[in-house]
């Protein structure tokens, strides 16, 4: 005759099931995590690689974040359409940590892109922003940028993760690298060089987070920031969607202008000088 399991021996099983559930769910959803943030990786080194090849057949020539009509008739072009024909593929412009997202095929459909290019190579005929001095908010110079204009290619972010949404404030196709800190010592030149966008690890156009105490938000608590009351164009920021813990520990991988891509931390991005965001 075979002997039944007691309720002690049942719930002594059911505990241990529960309790290795516990430890094995978390590396799970950490592996997943990773494998996500190496796909981004890799897809970012294929942008990086279309990026080449564009300037390659525009005399060197970095293709506009976006490109405005003069007399504002027309919608303005954006990145992802002078880039697509290199790519052929949507999905490539789509962040794996960003499954409502979709690639911004055109000046409609921008913020719901979670790959942001940086606004320092637009094109806007009727812009003012004299290069070396541009205001925040600068969506583009009236002439396109050129590789010479980024001295340090190696240094030089262009492109990164960002928010992105239906009808929010994001603007997922860019981010703007004008709105963020903007270092209060050394020369001129290299306080605008080493400014930042706003970077987190949460979406700050609509989430109150931990960032740069020289972020040009409002306080909300120590070390937090709520950019909310914001307009779109004052936030366009970096969204280091991987990994995130909103305490700055979110990572993004980063495209340089010499073509090879690294992540970083919010935290690590929030210090001046890491990475050259104005190079004009």
């Amino acid at each position: 005759m075979k002997k039944a399991f007691t309720l002690i021996e049942l719930l002594v099983v059911i505990a241990i099931i529960a309790i290795l559930a516990a430890i094995l769910f978390p590396v799970f959803a950490q592996a997943k995590e990773a494998a996500k943030q190496t796909r981004a990786l890799a897809q970012m080194k294929q942008l990086a690689t279309s990026l080449i090849m564009y300037s390659t057949d525009h005399d060197d020539y970095f293709v506009p974040a976006s490109g405005r009509d003069p007399l504002g008739v027309s919608d303005p072009f954006v990145w992802t359409q002078g880039l697509f024909p290199y790519v052929k593929n949507d999905q490539i412009f789509v962040s794996p940590a960003a499954s409502d997202s979709t690639m911004a095929k055109d000046w409609s459909t921008r913020k719901n892109q979670s790959v942001g290019y940086s606004d320092a190579t637009g094109v806007d005929p009727n812009s003012t922003a004299v290069p070396g001095a541009a205001p925040a908010g600068t969506e583009g110079f009236n002439g396109a940028a050129s590789f010479s204009q980024a001295e340090e290619v190696a240094r030089t972010g262009l492109i990164v993760t960002t928010p992105n949404s239906l009808n929010g404030k994001e603007r997922g196709y860019v981010f703007n690298p004008y709105n963020g800190a903007t270092p209060t010592t050394g020369t001129a030149s290299e306080n605008y060089k080493n400014g930042l966008p706003l970077i987190s690890d949460v979406n700050i156009c609509t989430t109150v987070a931990a960032m740069n105490a020289l972020t040009p938000c409002t306080p909300a608590g120590v070390g937090f920031f709520d950019c909310t009351a914001n307009a779109p164009g004052a936030l366009k920021p970096v969204y280091a969607r991987f990994r995130a813990n909103k305490k700055g520990d979110g990572v993004t991988p980063v495209i340089f202008a010499d073509g090879h891509a690294k992540s970083f931390t919010a935290n690590a991005l929030n210090t001046f000088g890491n990475v050259i965001w104005r190079f004009r």
